[in-house]
């Protein structure tokens, strides 16, 4: 029996056995390359092919190209083999295409070279499109050339790719043994050039910003920590893009922003990577309430041109984003969810009195603002399924968004969430350079406090406000939740095509 009928035989095998014939088949692959090479026809030499066309386009145009020659390459991915003619199925980057292989047309040498391939092996066709009897389009070769060989089996029905574990480890062999997870990737990346049309038609400039910062910032975020040879100093992945995007802002650009990687030392899980992609916008001369209805608009604009509706179905809830967006104070959410009221309470020890009342944890020293947190966090943001501005948040956990002056206890700063997660994080941003100064000052002191003993004040930035920070407002966005919401994805492992993980021991 061949190896292409045996790789496709449905006899299953037990773990031990498939190994064994990986292996065996590993081997015999590796003869046959020997083999090649020895008969001076290394595939691996091979520089170039001449596609014409891709597989879906065929399809697509197969009136238009019926009988019409054409260039083909890709995977081979299924064999039938039928003696003098065989099919096969080869896949490219757009859709799998049958292609028949006959004696007569490829010539004997050639097609007795062909029948030793396998599998996996990456083949260019030249040949006519055609339908089939059974009404398959298909391309007739009459070239056919190997351009890469194939030295590992692909999984098979009973051993494929299965384990999650696995899939994200080998993301390669997923995509080929799933074409379907391309999918995912495909419009992730049309989801990126949706966000970049949206603002660049709104005035916005797209810039960069460095990735590696010499101090570590007193933001709650850990950060990643490398070493600089030449300068001789450590260095810090950056947590966000922020205080460089709004350093642009004084320097007189009225409209940026950014996509970028951002790495935080922190835990994982469904929704959370140490590394992931977020986009910042800082908007000259808006406030906040200007910043929700710029996302609010850019959501839904995005749903449309990705999905075709406004209402997309996640895990079994219909998120309804194209209707507005429910609006509601930190105070009001909590009073709503959590039936506690923050202006009922006559001070800190008050406001304590009420989390030991409802359970909920705080710090001995806890101010009324972080009982109002701990509140929603543990009774509101549950609650947030459809699409949901929560605004005007305590002054403790917003060092950087301007407080509300008629209520300097709190912050021009709002959160969005959809599904029971955070989603983006807005303000309107902090132009004071005292104030800004007095806030970073008590951020590092907690930090050092925690153990980050290397957490600085950014001087630089507090420079910069000095020179003098229009208006401004600013927001920052996860990108991956935004492509799990729109592709219906659990994890945000599953759009990230090489998510972290831990080595193999």
């Amino acid at each position: 029996m061949s190896e292409q009928q045996n790789i496709n035989n449905d006899t299953e095998l037990t773990e031990e056995q498939y190994e064994e014939q990986l292996s065996e088949q590993h081997r015999i692959r590796i003869e046959k390359l020997t083999e090649l090479k020895a008969n001076g026809k290394n595939p691996y030499e091979i520089t170039k092919f001449p596609v014409s066309i891709l597989n879906k386009q065929i399809r697509d145009d197969f009136d238009k190209l019926e009988n019409e020659t054409v260039s083909v390459a890709g995977r081979i991915t299924s064999w039938r083999d039928m003696g003098k003619a065989n099919f096969i199925d080869i896949r490219d980057s757009s859709d799998r295409m049958q292609v028949y292989v006959r004696i007569d047309d490829v010539g004997e040498d050639s097609f007795k070279e062909f029948k030793k391939w396998d599998l996996g092996d990456i083949v260019g066709v030249t040949g006519y499109v055609f339908r089939t009897r059974r009404g398959e389009i298909s391309v007739h070769a009459k070239e056919i050339t190997l351009l890469s060989k194939s030295l590992l089996p692909l999984p098979e029905k009973w051993h494929g790719l299965k384990d999650k574990e696995e899939r994200y480890r080998k993301r390669y062999l997923d995509l080929i043994a799933n074409p379907e997870v391309k999918d995912t990737f495909i419009v992730r990346s049309q989801i990126l050039r949706e966000i970049r049309s949206y603002l660049d038609n709104l005035g916005y400039i797209e810039v960069d910003t460095p990735v590696l910062h010499t101090l570590e910032i007193g933001a709650s975020a850990r950060p990643f920590v490398t070493h600089h040879n030449a300068l001789n100093i450590d260095m810090y992945l950056r947590i966000e893009t922020e205080l460089y995007l709004k350093r642009l802002i004084v320097g007189g650009f009225d409209k940026v922003y950014e996509v970028g990687r951002i790495f935080r030392n922190e835990g994982m899980d469904a929704t959370h990577n140490p590394e992931f992609t977020s986009i910042e916008m800082y908007q000259a001369y808006t406030d906040y309430f200007g910043m929700m209805d710029l996302i609010e608009n850019m959501y839904r604009t995005i749903a449309q041109k990705i999905c075709g509706t406004d209402t997309v179905n996640y895990q079994g809830t219909d998120i309804e984003i194209g209707k507005p967006w429910a609006r509601l104070t930190m105070v009001e959410a909590v009073k709503k969810y959590a039936d506690a009221d923050y202006n009922d309470w006559a001070d800190d020890e008050a406001a304590r009195a009420v989390a030991k009342a409802k359970n909920v944890e705080v710090e001995p020293t806890a101010t009324k603002g972080d009982v109002l947190i701990a509140l929603f966090e543990e009774f509101v943001e549950e609650k947030l399924i459809q699409p949901t501005i929560v605004y005007d948040y305590p002054v403790e956990n917003s060092p950087l968004a301007k407080r509300k002056p008629s209520d300097p206890a709190f912050t021009e700063r709002f959160e969005y969430f959809i599904n029971a997660c955070e989603f983006g994080n807005a303000f309107s941003e902090l132009n004071d350079p005292i104030d800004q100064k007095e806030r970073f000052v008590k951020q590092v002191e907690k930090k050092r406090s925690e153990g980050g003993n290397n957490a600085q004040v950014d001087e630089d930035f507090i420079t910069a406000l000095e020179y003098g920070l229009p208006p401004t407002g600013g927001l920052g966005m996860g990108v991956d939740r935004l492509v799990m919401l729109l592709t219906d994805s659990k994890s945000i492992r599953d759009v990230l095509l090489f998510p972290t993980m831990r080595p193999i021991e």
